[in-house]
């Protein structure tokens, strides 16, 4: 005959069993949930822009700020359509393959340099991507679940990229206008004189800097030239009347303008700036985007 104890863990288990059973009906729920956010639209797509092997193995000791234990790994800066939304941000959210096939999941991510409003795009992937001469990395491509922060919400799962390999210079991958709202907000870096009329923000591949090492400086203002359409239709290059967002060592720059035209692209000539690998910028273009985050 089963006695009281036999009945009380039949109890406990059966008990044990409904709850599995509810908490994955529960999990299953919210994954379905999940997974209906569109992976793109067809206004604005989510999209890498660009993923740029930065550093190989040479990561420096002041990169332990930004992932305890990176110094000495590589770097690569991934840049996106939109920015993110930090809580649905994760290591394993990318996959970095390299020229033979091999795959590779980052040991950190961070949205730091870049992190003041509206910058929230470009992704720092930390961790050993394959060796530069033998096995460069080739491809970049989020595998989960990586939501915009903007409305609608995006996914960016199954969206991928080239990596621009790390001999390449630095170019302009992207440039928008940056909603008023955002121009009185406290940043890392300068901000724009009172008094302008316009402001763009152009996202660089990678974080650029002199060759001496120096931040850029007034000659390197007048080196931008942003394409604009008066009200007339006719067409101009034009010079920023400021450069701002300096001295925070991220890979955004804002363009002061004091022109309420609508500017169509922004350039910048070969020669001038080097990544941190040293490596000189090509001629480089990069045509608007708008006023989206």
């Amino acid at each position: 005959m089963r006695g009281p104890s036999y009945f009380v863990r039949f109890f406990y288990g059966l008990t044990a069993c409904v709850c599995l059973f509810v908490g994955l009906a529960v999990t299953n729920q919210v994954f379905a949930s999940k997974a209906t956010v569109p992976v793109s639209t067809s206004e604005n797509p989510a999209r890498l822009l660009s993923a740029f092997f930065g550093l190989d193995n040479a990561l420096p000791f002041l990169a332990n700020r930004l992932c305890l234990g990176s110094w000495g790994d590589d770097g690569m800066p991934v840049v996106l359509s939109h920015t993110v939304n930090p809580d649905t941000l994760q290591p394993d959210d990318f996959q970095v393959t390299t020229r033979s096939g091999a795959v590779s999941v980052p040991d950190c991510v961070t949205l730091r340099p870049a992190q003041d409003p509206g910058e929230l795009r470009t992704v720092l992937l930390i961790g050993e991507f394959g060796d530069a001469q033998s096995d460069p990395p080739a491809s970049v491509k989020v595998v989960n679940d990586l939501l915009s922060d903007g409305s609608p919400t995006i996914n960016f799962r199954d969206a991928s990229v080239d990596v621009i390999p790390l001999g390449a210079g630095p170019t302009l991958v992207f440039a928008q206008v940056v909603p008023k709202s955002l121009w009185g907000t406290q940043t890392r870096g300068t901000s724009c004189p009172a008094g302008v009329e316009q402001i763009v923000r152009v996202t660089w591949a990678g974080g650029v800097r002199l060759p001496t090492g120096d931040e850029l400086a007034d000659a390197q203002r007048k080196l931008y030239r942003v394409s604009i359409v008066k009200a007339d239709g006719s067409s101009e290059l034009v010079t920023p009347a400021a450069l701002a967002d300096l001295a925070d060592r991220d890979n955004n720059h804002l363009l002061c303008l004091d022109t309420l035209a609508r500017v169509v692209s922004v350039s910048f000539p070969g020669g001038h700036l080097v990544d941190p690998n040293k490596d000189l910028n090509p001629d480089t273009s990069v045509e608007l985007t708008g006023v989206i985050n």
